[in-house]
């Protein structure tokens, strides 16, 4: 497990990680000084930990700064926020931060919050994984959820994906993110791929989702609409 620390006073870094190293020793377990040098070890060298703790008042990128941006690129990273300031406590649940450790802690009280984030992490792996596709639009590299992808569609030589928030663009090949995304995904036309979850009504020739919506060619329709009524059976079983 990749266990990351972040603090801008050394001493105090210094004393987590001797702590974690010795109650943790088969994890990985890195430091920053800076929230710059997190964002920048997670931007492009792609590191993303299973555990985080940031001080939040640094300066530059503060340790919110960090946080939101690393739940904007992972639902699943355990953020602890470790400060000697109490009323940060009802920002941290801007990014569902996982605790809230108060400067000055002891060791035990380190070591058992980062027993419980373990165990929560333990939980989540029972249960279904997400599926994550990487895109890269306009020059930065994307990391998106499948399962927040309504559509994706071609436009000339790109392809337009709608999520929930936000549409991005890239260029590549429809068939290529059909393999990508998986099942509970739909190809109603050669420009179309749909989310079925994300299915609000259909006719003969389109298909609407939540948000926009897409062609349905004549010789997909009757697949599309079997593969509709069997994808809300299993939600509904």
């Amino acid at each position: 497990m990749k266990i990351a620390v972040c603090d801008d006073e050394e001493k105090i870094r210094n004393i987590i990680m001797s702590e974690l190293k010795s109650s943790f020793p088969d994890d990985e377990i890195i430091s920053f000084g800076i929230g710059e040098d997190v964002l920048r070890s997670v931007e492009q060298d792609g590191y993303m930990p299973n555990i985080i703790l940031l001080d939040i008042m640094m300066p530059g990128v503060s340790g919110m700064d960090v946080a939101r941006k690393l739940r904007d690129i992972s639902d699943d990273v355990v953020i602890i926020f470790i400060t000697g300031e109490k009323q940060y406590v009802f920002d941290a649940f801007d990014v569902r931060a996982f605790h809230f450790l108060v400067k000055p802690f002891s060791n035990e009280k380190l070591v058992s919050v980062i027993k419980a984030a373990k165990e929560e992490i333990a939980k989540a792996t029972l249960k279904p994984q997400k599926k994550y596709v990487m895109l890269n639009s306009r020059g930065s590299h994307i990391r998106l959820c499948a399962s927040d992808i309504i559509f994706a569609e071609v436009y000339g030589a790109r392809i337009i994906v709608h999520t929930r928030t936000d549409e991005i663009e890239y260029y590549g090949h429809l068939s290529e993110l059909e393999k990508l995304v998986g099942d509970g995904f739909f190809r109603t036309h050669r420009g179309y791929l749909v989310n079925l979850r994300f299915v609000k009504k259909y006719d003969a020739g389109k298909c609407y989702m939540s948000k926009g919506e897409a062609l349905i060619s004549k010789q997909n329709y009757k697949v599309f609409v079997k593969a509709l009524m069997d994808y809300n059976k299993k939600r509904v079983e």
